[in-house]
Parts: structure tokens; C-alpha cells; sequence
């Protein structure tokens, strides 16, 4: 069976297993997911994550979350665009995400960047997901 929303698969077992005070969640891998994994690394909400070859030609993340005091540092994480509507902002019309204190992932023409590495570049793209 083919999924049809990938990143928002990722998202939501890292959703889940905040949830449930999981330390380690894993997801099937792919570019698109490490470079959105990436940016939660540079970003402080995930503590690391790496790729694991499962046998020849599968491959899966496994994802090292992060808590501060027993409380998840993922408070609130959601897809903005999604396959059935993709969600595209000028980097000048992106409005603040929690005044501020959240971060939006945007996939830009110079790869997948936080918005606030997007504004310092000054390239806009598609909204990929909101992380607080």
C-alpha cells in the first residue's frame, strides 16, 4: 500500500510517541524526512536521529527525542501543506509562528531551511510544517 503523505506519517509517529514518553520513535526514510530532521536538530526540538538499512534497500530513521524537565520540547508540531494543498509563502508575507517562539520548515529553491534561515536568505517556498 503506497502512502500518499510522508512527511505527515513522520510527524505524526513523532507526535505519538511524545505522547507516550517513547525516547526513540522510527520512521522509513527517505531525503525529504532527514533534511526536515536536520533543520528539528539545528533548531533544539529533536536531540538526533540516523539512518539504519534495515536489510538491502530499506532503510529507516530512528529518531532520538528530547525532553527538558520530563516535558516533551515538542509542544505542538503540524503539516501546513499538504498533497491535496500545497501551501507557498514569499519569505515577506510568512507571518510569525506563536509571535515568534515557533518555527516554520520551509522547503526553498536552496533546500529545506528553518524560517528564520530562510528570512537571513531571504528565499521563500513552500511550508512544509510548524514546529512549537
Amino acid at each position: 500500500m503506497s502512502m500518499s503523505d510522508p512527511l505527515g506519517d513522520m510527524l505524526t509517529r513523532i507526535r505519538n510517541a511524545q505522547a507516550a514518553r517513547q525516547s526513540r520513535c522510527k520512521a522509513p526514510a527517505s531525503k525529504l524526512r532527514e533534511n526536515v530532521l536536520e533543520v528539528l536538530k539545528r533548531e533544539g526540538y529533536i536531540r538526533a536521529w540516523r539512518t539504519e538499512e534495515v536489510r538491502p534497500g530499506v532503510r529507516f530513521i530512528d529518531i532520538e527525542l528530547k525532553y527538558s524537565e520530563g516535558e516533551p520540547a515538542i509542544k505542538e508540531i503540524t503539516r501546513v501543506s499538504k498533497p491535496g494543498r500545497r501551501v507557498y509563502s514569499k519569505i515577506a508575507e510568512l507571518p510569525k509562528f506563536y509571535n515568534g517562539l515557533g518555527t516554520s520548515i520551509l522547503s526553498t529553491p536552496r533546500g529545506v531551511m528553518s524560517e528564520n534561515e530562510a528570512r537571513a536568505a531571504n528565499v521563500g517556498g513552500e511550508v512544509l510544517c510548524r514546529v512549537f
